[in-house]
């Protein structure tokens, strides 16, 4: 079986959304920062673990611009949308409390969806999460990711998959 998921990459601008997707597509990661602008969306496809049955996610990855903001919710990007990956820059405590905002945001715009929050950039920064307003967003749905070393990169991707394959 296979299936196909929209999935938003949301965040503010510096945070690695690109260089996350880029990472899980191509399997590499570029110092050349390079700003999206509007969307790019990449494509790629990945087996969920743990079935009887061979499934198949064919994740449409839309990744953002870090200047659309909570504007996101009121344009036509978000149409259709399965999931929301929400990002943040763990040497930028600001972002991540954009992070949470942004995922409280999505959950409202998109009830029943999944929200995952990304904190990148582990290779530079751990981040101190106790003093963040979560705004509901459960410890569970945070990972800790690297997109230049790869740490947490694909299991984040995997789990947005897995949850939006048992919520649909």
């Amino acid at each position: 079986m296979r299936f196909s998921a929209k999935v938003m990459l949301l965040g503010d601008i510096g945070v690695g959304k690109t260089s996350l997707a880029r990472r899980l597509v191509f399997g590499k990661f570029d110092a050349g920062y390079k700003t999206t602008i509007g969307v790019d969306i990449l494509t790629h496809e990945l087996k969920l673990v743990g079935r009887p049955e061979d499934i198949y996610a064919k994740l449409l990855l839309w990744d953002t611009d870090g200047d659309f903001g909570q504007h996101i919710f009121t344009s036509i990007y978000i149409a259709g949308a399965s999931g929301a990956l929400v990002v943040a820059d763990s040497s930028r405590p600001a972002t991540i409390d954009k992070m949470y905002a942004l995922a409280a945001a999505f959950a409202d715009a998109m009830p029943g969806r999944p929200v995952l929050g990304l904190i990148n950039k582990s290779d530079i920064a751990r981040p101190d999460l106790a003093d963040h307003d979560r705004l509901g967003l459960p410890e569970d749905q945070v990972m800790i990711t690297s997109a230049k070393s790869g740490d947490n990169v694909a299991a984040a991707f995997q789990g947005i998959a897995e949850t939006i394959y048992r919520r649909g």
